[in-house]
């Protein structure tokens, strides 16, 4: 087990977790469900699910193309969402 990749994985998704969407359907969940727990299960199933679907399509991925062009492509990305969130929207942001 590497334990820093543990470690940095649980990081990342931690932090890019807080304040989603999906923590804020999970607060209003909970907090008009009777059964809290029911909806901690449920909440923790999905992103385990999510997560485990992200970790086959980057593995399958990973085999298929080089790992350069994927890292390359996932910059790209990043770099274009960040230019976006930047860019003025036509509302005036």
């Amino acid at each position: 087990m590497d334990w820093n990749l543990l470690a940095l994985s649980f990081a990342a998704v931690f932090i890019s977790e807080l304040g989603d969407k999906s923590q804020l359907a999970a607060i209003a969940l909970g907090g008009s469900s009777k059964s809290p727990k029911a909806v901690f299960f449920g909440t923790a199933a999905a992103l385990l699910l999510a997560s485990f679907l992200g970790v086959l399509v980057g593995e399958g991925t990973a085999q298929v193309l080089p790992e350069r062009l994927v890292k390359a492509v996932a910059a790209v990305g990043f770099g274009l969402l960040a230019v976006r969130l930047l860019w003025p929207g036509e509302g005036g942001d």
